[in-house]
Formats: C-alpha cells, sequence, structure tokens
C-alpha cells in the first residue's frame, strides 16, 4: 500500500481517511491555483485515478483510498464506482464523436429526457459495448449526466 507518510519538499503529510467531499473541495482550491492554459486533467493518472501527490497541500493529507475523476466530465467517483468513472469517459467521448460526425445528438428519438442511444452510438462504432447505467444528455455543452432530467 502507501507509506506511512507522504513526503513532498520536506512535508509530511499522515494517511487518514478522506472524504469525497474533502477531495472535491481540494479539487477546486487546485484548480484556482492552475494556469489557464492548463487543463485539470493533469490530476488525472492513466488509471482515471487522481494524483494526490499534487492535492495533498489542499487536503493535508494523503487519502487512505483511492478516488477516481472522469477525464471528460471531471466528475469524482470512490473506489465502489471505479466502473461509472471510466463508462462516463466512455460514453462521453462517444458522444462527442457522434455530435461531430452527425451534427445532432445520439438521443433516443423523440425522448423528451434526451436519453443517449447506445444503438446510435454501436451504429458508428463508437461503443462496442452498452453500459449497465442510463445517460441523459444535458444542455451544457452535451456533457453526459447519470441524473435523469424532471
Amino acid at each position: 500500500m502507501w507509506k506511512k507518510f507522504f513526503r513532498k519538499k520536506d512535508i509530511s503529510y499522515p494517511i487518514r481517511a478522506v472524504s469525497s467531499e474533502e477531495v472535491k473541495n481540494a479539487v477546486r482550491a487546485y484548480s484556482k491555483t492552475l494556469p489557464s492554459n492548463v487543463p485539470l486533467k493533469v490530476l488525472i493518472n492513466e488509471d482515471s485515478t487522481i494524483n494526490f501527490e499534487l492535492l495533498t497541500p489542499f487536503l493535508k493529507a494523503f487519502p487512505d483510498r483511492n478516488y477516481y475523476m472522469s477525464k471528460e466530465t471531471y466528475e469524482i467517483f470512490e473506489e465502489e464506482d471505479k466502473h461509472l468513472a471510466l463508462a462516463v469517459d466512455k460514453v462521453q467521448k462517444a458522444v462527442d464523436q457522434y455530435v461531430d460526425l452527425k451534427k445532432d445528438l445520439p438521443i433516443i428519438d423523440y425522448d423528451p429526457y434526451r436519453k443517449v442511444s447506445y444503438f446510435k452510438l454501436e451504429q458508428l462504432n463508437l461503443i462496442t459495448d452498452r453500459p449497465e447505467i442510463d445517460f441523459y444528455i444535458t444542455g451544457e455543452e452535451y456533457l453526459i449526466t447519470r441524473k435523469k432530467p424532471q
């Protein structure tokens, strides 16, 4: 696992339980320090884990477990929801590609909730397998969400 203490610039941070709300607040604080030309994706490792080396100065600790972040929507997930982070990235990329290709949204025809049509994404080989959860397209930059609109 992790070393007992994480050292950065001669500062030791303890390993402790860190809530998802603390992680979100640390990400917000960190994002305010980034130059405008540096994307928040610098926080996300290849395996979608959050790089806590960059966040420990804001948390004053090193989390005792992994957290995951979507590279596409920057949504934060706990360990047990890692599959959601991966699904969000896969579907968001496919939706973006579909919009670029078709100049239309890949939603189920006549669906008032703008539910993503996995069939339309499959037709263009943008996804190869369907996630077991539903996604909906928001009005904001065509981002996807798991929350069904009301």
